[in-house]
């Protein structure tokens, strides 16, 4: 009974449905965001797109991509590209790329050997490096 009143070619198509629904949410709230990560808009741009997305959802958001949607990829990759380079920074901190002790003595006994401190600073640095 069940299969007559709901055929499998009826189960694919509220599936295709379900996924193209979500597919549009997640278009949707792309866009949302795509436009207050801008910075080439004022608040005033922001606002009527906005706007024009919640009343008029299709026409809002296809519109939107045909205007900005170049700007829409950059902003993207340069997103992607400092968070890159803030993970890669930490990773760099984290790591302790300052060198080892062995590095830091070597330049303090150079620093001591140009005069740039003198024996008492560089005793005393030498023993906070090495506690």
């Amino acid at each position: 009974m069940i299969a007559y009143d709901y055929p499998i070619l009826g189960l694919f198509w509220t599936m295709m449905i379900f996924f193209l629904w979500f597919a549009w949410i997640i278009i949707v709230f792309h866009t949302i965001v795509d436009i207050f990560r801008s910075h080439e808009m004022g608040g005033l741009a922001k606002a009527l797109w906005s706007v024009f997305i919640v009343l008029v959802p299709l026409l809002g958001v296809l519109s939107y991509l045909v205007v900005h949607g170049g700007d829409m990829a950059r902003r993207q990759v340069e997103s992607q590209r400092a968070q890159e380079a803030a993970f890669a920074s930490y990773v760099r901190e984290a790591a302790g790329s300052g060198g080892s002790t062995a590095d830091e003595l070597a330049k303090l006994a150079d620093l001591r050997d140009r005069g740039v401190i003198t024996e008492d600073e560089f005793a005393a640095r030498k023993v906070r490096l090495l506690a």
